[in-house]
């Protein structure tokens, strides 16, 4: 059987950057936790929905996902400005610090400061991962219906 759209998979996979740095991998230390997702059902990038078709279970492959196909470009209409004063940081802001942000509803998301002044803080509120071509070692692990 091979990986057509509609199936369910379970992946194992391990995501590195092309300088060889691993940003991810279904395998913690000791753990295991495969990845799984119905195909084509867009609950995953699309370079990465697109690199199982067609496998077979216990398949293996190397995939390399340009940012299109991943979590796009890098985009200058998400760099925001704000007033220095209404964060309130442990320490003095740094251009490629991280900060998390809170939502109005709650939920917390990662940000990179791009740019400080005196009054200001510049935050680039893309995906970590835009406009970066992502290497994935993929396992087909299970092929459900």
């Amino acid at each position: 059987m091979v990986v057509k759209e509609g199936n369910v998979v379970v992946v194992d996979y391990e995501g590195r950057f092309e300088s060889g740095e691993i940003f991810d991998s279904s395998k913690h230390g000791d753990h295991s936790h495969p990845l799984e997702f119905e195909v084509s059902a867009g609950n995953v990038i699309s370079g990465f929905d697109r690199g199982v078709l067609d496998m077979e279970k216990g398949e293996e492959k190397e995939i390399v996902i340009e940012p299109d196909d991943a979590y796009g470009n890098v985009n200058k209409s998400l760099y925001k400005e704000i007033p220095r004063e209404s964060l309130q940081l442990d320490q003095d802001p740094e251009e490629d610090m991280g900060l998390l942000i809170a939502t109005p509803d709650g939920k917390q998301f990662p940000t990179k400061i791009v740019e400080v002044s005196d009054k200001t803080i510049t935050i680039d509120l893309n995906h970590p991962l835009a406009g970066k071509t992502l290497i994935f070692k993929i396992k087909i692990i299970e092929i459900k219906g």
